[in-house]
């Protein structure tokens, strides 16, 4: 097996976990239940050892696309004996069975060879008959429209040229299969999650492909979203920066539901809902006089730390890891943002309910603003990253807006102020611009969104300094590095940073904002998903896939100029 490109990458799902399928027709990645289970398929980090589930033969790439909006994929393929089309999903609604469903039609016929690699390949299957399917392990079966071979440790469907079929790589015991019926009720609850949020406007496709993807790393059950849908995919090819991110990041999902709220006006209470439950459910039981960790399970538990599998990686990308080590750090930025998330979507009566866990946040906060953390970038460096304090300053002033207590507001309010006193002491560069840790040269693209938070003005002196060092040191090509020792390393411009510059010029030069955000959409592949950093000089994207933090910044601009444009926006 070749592993194939990032780009060539397309997403199904059923909103517990996702599979991933190349333009080839190759199911590369899979983990059954949910996101963060081991993988039973995992090619793509390990072509040799981690499992996929492919079209056998010659096989050209023709076009594909997704039905509607939903997480449904349908490929068309050339084959030796001529074309088919795949139709991928994994069913989605009520009383359907969980798993992967693949139809095959077309007059080409085609071979479906599964080599399945249950725990991160690190046990074998047991491929026993069982009736007319075969069974992989205690409790993975596949099933067909046709009879299976078991050959060695693969398993071989042959659909005849002029045929259709299926197969059904489920995660229980083989039922009665409807696949066509399966489909169409899967479809039926696609449109259904898909009517909660509708855009039009500037970017109308753009924004579409980004609200499918954020539906398809949703965890229904919680509302929950990961970071991307896969680990280990590097952000340097051969390099060590490889991550498990199939965790959900209170920060990120702060930043998704606010970029969400701006193409869904009237739908902040139930955004800001959904945050709040999940931020209190992975709260509860906790001492949150105790640092709260930056990201947890998409079923609100702490995440695992780091374990190493005995994969090859992508590309020979090692370690390839499971867990992530950002849960035993502390991330003040965390605590500003679930304050600013929350301020930003709850009116005062709707926050009643979840004041036992915002009120302890913003007291830690108001003890602990002045220590050095972590910082937003997961630095192993515990420094007074600059945007922990930005971010604690603006979290807490907005949301002493809505307490009920006036005194308590008003302390919040004063501690606030004394950040922001520190900060204009402490934290700008000798060029005048906001530095990424306070004493030190260096800018952190990040700042570009404090306007965006509300910390200063778009034209404040300290924000017209840091894009002039911005677009002077970590510009290039159209796109921004997230640090300037990133540059030169083999690390791809960071793409979310990109368009949090652009979401900077919706408030300055709405033209400019276009352009950035124009460019990053070069990026995105043909279903408009998108990883986590680009190389302009390649167009290869890099990093774990698709990357949610991206998609949501992307939204985040395509709201805001969309706004400009029907001049009902307000500048940030």
């Amino acid at each position: 097996m070749t592993q194939p490109l990032i780009r060539d990458l397309g997403v199904v799902g059923d909103r517990r976990t996702a599979a991933l399928v190349t333009r080839a027709g190759s199911v590369v990645w899979y983990c059954p239940e949910r996101f963060d289970a081991p993988s039973l398929l995992a090619g793509l980090i390990d072509p040799e050892l981690g499992g996929e589930w492919r079209v056998e033969g010659d096989v050209t790439p023709l076009r594909r696309a997704y039905l509607d909006d939903s997480g449904i994929l349908e490929t068309h393929l050339r084959t030796e004996g001529g074309d088919v089309t795949l139709v991928d999903f994994m069913p989605y609604g009520p009383e359907l069975p969980r798993g992967v469903c693949r139809l095959v039609r077309g007059s080409g016929g085609a071979t479906l060879v599964l080599r399945a690699a249950p725990d991160y390949a690190r046990r074998p299957p047991l491929l026993s008959r069982d009736g007319e399917a075969v069974q992989l392990d205690a409790h993975r079966w596949l099933s067909a429209s046709h009879p299976l071979q078991v050959e060695g440790d693969m398993v071989r469907l042959c659909v005849p040229a002029g045929a259709s079929g299926w197969a059904f790589l489920g995660d229980g015991p083989p039922g009665r299969a409807n696949p066509e019926a399966w489909l169409d009720a899967s479809l039926t609850a696609w449109r259904g999650v898909a009517s909660e949020t509708v855009y039009s406007g500037p970017y109308e496709g753009a924004a579409r492909d980004s609200l499918r993807a954020l539906r398809l790393l949703t965890y229904e059950e919680t509302g929950s979203v990961i970071s991307a849908a896969t680990t280990s995919l590097p952000e340097v090819v051969g390099g060590k920066r490889n991550y498990d991110y199939r965790y959900v990041w209170f920060r990120d999902s702060g930043m998704i539901v606010r970029a969400l709220s701006r193409l869904s006006p009237g739908n902040e209470g139930t955004l800001g809902r959904g945050f709040m439950d999940f931020v209190c459910r992975s709260a509860s039981g906790r001492d949150l006089t105790q640092p709260l960790p930056p990201l947890a399970t998409v079923a609100a538990e702490d995440a695992p730390g780091v374990e190493e599998l005995p994969l090859a990686g992508y590309r020979e990308s090692r370690p390839v890891q499971i867990g992530n080590a950002a849960v035993s750090q502390v991330q003040l930025d965390v605590y500003g943002n679930i304050l600013l998330a929350s301020a930003g979507l709850y009116s005062p009566a709707e926050l009643e309910e979840h004041w036992p866990v915002l009120e302890p946040v913003a007291e830690y906060l108001c003890a602990h603003w002045e220590d050095s953390d972590n910082g937003i970038w997961e630095e192993e460096e515990v420094l007074p990253y600059l945007s922990s304090k930005v971010l604690g300053a603006v979290g807490l002033e907005r949301l002493a807006e809505l307490h009920p207590d006036p005194a308590t507001g008003e302390r919040w309010r004063t501690l606030a102020g004394d950040i922001r006193a520190w900060i204009s002491d402490h934290g700008l560069t000798s060029e005048g611009a906001f530095a990424a840790v306070a004493g030190r040269e260096e800018v952190d693209v990040v700042a570009a969104l404090y306007p965006i938070w509300g910390y200063c003005a778009p034209d404040a002196p300290e924000m017209r300094a840091t894009l002039r060092v911005l677009e002077r040191d970590h510009h290039a090509d159209g796109l921004y590095w997230r640090t300037l020792q990133e540059r030169g390393t083999g690390e791809g411009a960071f793409l979310a940073g990109t368009l949090w510059v652009a979401l900077y010029w919706t408030a300055v030069d709405p033209v400019r904002a276009r352009e950035i955000l124009d460019r990053v959409l070069a990026f995105t592949n043909d279903l408009g998903l998108i990883a986590e950093e680009a190389d302009p000089a390649t167009g290869a994207l890099l990093g774990n896939f698709p990357q949610t933090f991206v998609h949501a910044a992307l939204l985040g601009v395509i709201g805001e100029l969309s706004e400009k444009r029907s001049g009902t926006g307000d500048s940030p």
